[in-house]
């Protein structure tokens, strides 16, 4: 299984959008700076999250979710 998962920072406007077979694994390396990329944004709260069956479906979700229409969606997310 595969996840598309998206986080956002608690202290600042930042949000994240990413793709993984163990969410779980995934979310506490976020959480405990293990990634450059999203480190100085600690800490996260999952707001998305999504499975699917195969890489190729999840991927898909994954470059949806990082265009204009999807980060619309993600911004309606945060503010619901």
């Amino acid at each position: 299984m595969y996840y598309v998962y998206v986080i956002s920072s608690l202290k600042r406007n930042y949000t994240y959008i990413g793709i993984t077979d163990n969410l779980e694994r995934r979310l506490k390396q976020h959480q405990s700076g293990y990634n450059r990329t999203t480190n100085a944004y600690r800490p996260f709260k999952l707001i998305f999250s999504e499975e699917f069956i195969d890489r190729l479906q999840a991927r898909s979700k994954e470059k949806y979710l990082k265009t204009t229409y999807g980060r619309i969606k993600i911004r309606k997310m945060l503010s619901d």
